[in-house]
């Protein structure tokens, strides 16, 4: 049986897929599968995988026909994963050698759904350790019970699918997928789907996961229409939470962490080439109509008066019903 399966979406990263493939070289096990997916790369990158799907320990190539983004990229790798346990890389990151073994062997050791781990961010030669949001280590808790509260930084806003390990069950009830076709912002959802509904999780101190973040190619770095999807992520974290049973509790985070999205966005609106910006403005005015308009005014009663201004201003701008549906 396969112990663990390993999700890599691959896109355009021939500079980096050598690193991402002999850390994972690194931590070959016989037991261990690593699922290769490539979104329809347009560089060398096909011809990288294609090697090392020879040489690979445990390697399964896929490749999408036609360019889907990260989410649905890893929803092929999960529809394909036969382990008892899953986790996700990305295919410009790296890990330090036997960094899985010791990863599920911690969440064997807990025996819980998920595990959500540290990691090292990596911005050309600078090193820095971001931690789980979550003071308890290493002790099985209700993820339900971490979402709060509203104005700190908690669980569900360390999104990165990449930091951590889960188990089977999860992908059995449908809580690992994500929303196909998102590409950005698409771990959002997800991470507050697993909080709502998972039963059990721990948060642990395991270092291994090297992030690199600058990327060129990353769309954290590129001001196109393809960023604009983090409002499609957010209304359906909004909605379905408030769905939720403990909706009038959770609301006030989901709709704060929202219009803090939505105002770092609009602060760093020269880099989106200008149709971009526009559309960023008023597809967020007509965001902040849908929003349940207490909680909103709650939300931004709660801000500091930069962002607040920012966002009210915002939300007195006319929309067009094209715009609003």
């Amino acid at each position: 049986m396969v112990k663990l399966s390993v999700i890599v979406p691959f896109y355009n990263v021939q500079q980096y897929a050598p690193d991402t493939l002999r850390s994972l070289r690194a931590n070959a096990r016989d037991d261990f599968e690593f699922i290769l997916v490539d979104d329809c790369s347009r560089d060398e990158t096909p011809d990288i995988l294609e090697r090392a799907a020879r040489e690979l320990p445990g390697a399964v190539h896929l490749r999408h026909e036609k360019n889907g983004g990260l989410a649905t990229a890893r929803n092929t790798g999960l529809d394909a994963a036969r382990g008892e346990y899953l986790t996700f890389l990305d295919g410009d990151d790296w890990l330090a050698p036997g960094y899985y073994t010791r990863l599920v062997d911690t969440i064997e050791r807990l025996g819980c759904d998920f595990v959500r781990t540290d990691h090292v961010q990596c911005t050309a030669r600078a090193r820095s350790v971001h931690r789980v949001p979550h003071g308890r280590r290493g002790v099985v808790l209700n993820p339900r019970e971490v979402i709060l509260p509203a104005d700190r930084s908690t669980s569900v806003d360390y999104a990165y699918a990449w930091a951590g390990i889960y188990h089977r069950r999860l992908a059995d009830a449908g809580l690992l997928h994500f929303t196909d076709g998102l590409r950005t912002a698409e771990d959002r959802p997800w991470i507050w789907r697993l909080h709502r509904e998972a039963e059990s999780f721990a948060a642990v101190g395991l270092l291994g996961v090297f992030y690199r973040r600058g990327v060129a190619s990353s769309l954290t770095q590129i001001g196109d229409v393809r960023q604009l999807d983090f409002i499609k992520a957010f209304d359906q974290v909004v909605q379905e939470t408030a769905a939720d049973r403990d909706a009038d509790e959770l609301l006030p985070k989901a709709v704060r962490t929202y219009c803090a999205i939505i105002s770092h966005h609009l602060g760093s609106i020269e880099r989106f080439e200008p149709p971009v910006a526009r559309k960023l403005k008023s597809m967020s005015a007509a965001a902040l109509k849908r929003m349940p308009q207490g909680v909103l005014d709650d939300a931004l009663d709660s801000m500091d008066l930069q962002r607040a201004t920012r966002l009210r201003r915002l939300r007195r701008r006319p929309v067009s019903a094209e715009v609003a549906a």
